[in-house]
């Protein structure tokens, strides 16, 4: 190993170094007693790290014969990822204590499963790619069956495990037949491999089946199948997980494929992801109206998000990454702030996730409840909230791509998805009174809630620089 390719991957190597040395630390010593610091130190290790890589200077290098990729779109995707997981493990500490699931292993899995998903987003090879899928999948099917005794959540594990294990198989299957039909596993070596913009009929199957591997990941329909469940049956905080960096890591390793391995085939692949687009926009936009759980709604939600991130996937241009990397950083402080606000809905020190408990909250607590509505709004594409202009963006790349019928599409769709955000919001201000939940929500839930919510309007303004970093991130991935 030589000092640069050590140099590219040393932020990857401190974290699963100290994941390594915590775990050993954990089990020799004070085991579930290390908890709380643990989650600490482990949020403060994930920050150190999103400055150490998003302050860096070095400049964008291939590694390990280019299995490895050290460039402004990992290191925005890497950012990302690391403060989304460092949020969701801060506002998770009290509500982990309080419900008797303060183990060490949940902060070391969530290192693991994050260290997996910096090597994905860095992945310049097929196999580099399914190691770190693989590191982050093998975490997360152990966290959502965290809690032991219920049934709900080992159903949950369960059969995240079982269809991720398909997802994985699939994407196996396609990476298979790509280094048949190519000759290599290189992203590098397969775009080559392509002659006058169209890949042949083997490596089609190709790309289809890892297109569907990777579908799974994303919770794109028709392979959507496991998120309401999983999201319906985990703890919480491990849901907020599940609805935050997986989904950002997911979607890069997305991006990162069809252009660094077959960008000089658009045409075979926007039309794919295009149809993945419009149905998730639609299934996750009518399946929320009937929900009356709000992790499932949470589900459907999440669903129809990434139909809209696909959109500006599908495009196949450098706006359609920059738009969709904004979309992703958007999307992923509001559900931060939507769910520090779900953990703190209890009555009499028992969680509630039905959403008819939120009746009348605007009387008990004004501010939570205002704070609630600029995030439902932004997530419901309400202008002049930050969720409008993500939205804007995307449709705006399908139109400037010539996919006019997709962008009408997401309009109708979020049209339809306002629907379930609104009624929570009905139910806040106008709803009929009910049993009053707890007002309890410790420090670090109340500001990542308030403070989600003033992003949503004040960063209107200039995006908080997001906009340049996306646009450098695009330009790399998409020459």
């Amino acid at each position: 190993m030589i000092a640069s390719d050590f140099s590219a991957v040393l932020p990857e190597v401190v974290l699963i170094v100290y994941g390594m040395a915590a775990l050993i630390g954990a089990v020799y010593s004070g085991k579930d007693e290390l908890t709380g610091l643990l989650t600490w130190t482990t949020a403060a290790i994930f920050v150190a790290i999103a400055s150490w890589i998003g302050l860096s200077s070095s400049a964008d290098a291939m590694a390990f014969s280019g299995s490895f990729a050290d460039d402004a779109f990992a290191r925005f995707a890497k950012v990302t990822v690391l403060l989304s997981a460092a949020a969701v493990l801060v506002m998770s500490q009290d509500y982990m204590a309080r419900r008797g699931l303060a183990r060490f292993e949940f902060p070391i899995l969530v290192a693991f499963a994050v260290t997996g998903m910096m090597v994905m987003v860095s992945a310049g090879d097929l196999m580099s790619l399914y190691m770190g899928l693989e590191l982050q999948s093998l975490s997360l099917y152990v966290v959502a069956a965290l809690r032991r005794d219920s049934v709900k959540s080992t159903e949950a594990g369960l059969k995240y495990f079982v269809l991720g294990a398909l997802s994985s198989g699939l994407l196996l299957y396609g990476a298979s037949l790509t280094y048949g039909f190519t000759g290599t596993t290189l992203f590098s070596g397969i775009i080559e491999t392509i002659q006058d913009g169209h890949v042949s009929i083997g490596l089609l199957f190709g790309l289809v089946f890892l297109i569907t591997g990777l579908a799974f990941k994303v919770s794109a329909v028709p392979f959507h199948m496991w998120t309401p469940d999983v999201y319906e049956g985990s703890p919480t905080p491990v849901t907020a997980f599940f609805a935050t960096a997986p989904k950002v890591a997911a979607m890069a390793l997305f991006a990162r494929l069809v252009h660094d391995a077959f960008g000089a085939a658009v045409a075979d692949w926007s039309q794919v992801i295009a149809l993945l687009a419009a149905l998730s926009m639609f299934l996750g936009a009518i399946a929320a109206i009937g929900q009356r759980n709000i992790k499932r709604l949470m589900a459907y939600s999440s669903i129809a998000h990434m139909g809209f991130a696909l959109v500006g996937l599908a495009s196949g241009t450098q706006a359609g990454v920059q738009a969709m990397l904004i979309y992703m950083a958007i999307y992923v402080t509001m559900n931060i702030g939507t769910f520090a606000f779900i953990l703190s809905m209890e009555r009499d020190g028992a969680p509630v996730t039905d959403i008819n408990a939120l009746n009348l909250y605007s009387k008990r607590e004004p501010v939570k409840a205002l704070a609630m509505l600029v995030l439902l709004f932004s997530l419901a594409g309400v202008p002049p909230m930050l969720g409008f202009f993500a939205k804007y963006g995307v449709l705006l790349a399908a139109v400037n791509a010539g996919m006019v019928w997709l962008a009408v599409a997401g309009a109708v769709a979020s049209v339809i998805g306002a629907f379930y955000y609104i009624r929570i919001v009905y139910y806040m201000y106008f709803g009929t009174e009910t049993d009053a939940l707890d007002s309890r929500m410790v420090p670090a839930q109340w500001l990542l809630l308030v403070g989600s919510a003033v992003v949503m309007v004040v960063g209107v303004v200039n995006l908080f620089g997001i906009e340049g970093a996306a646009a450098l991130a695009a330009e790399v991935l998409v020459r």
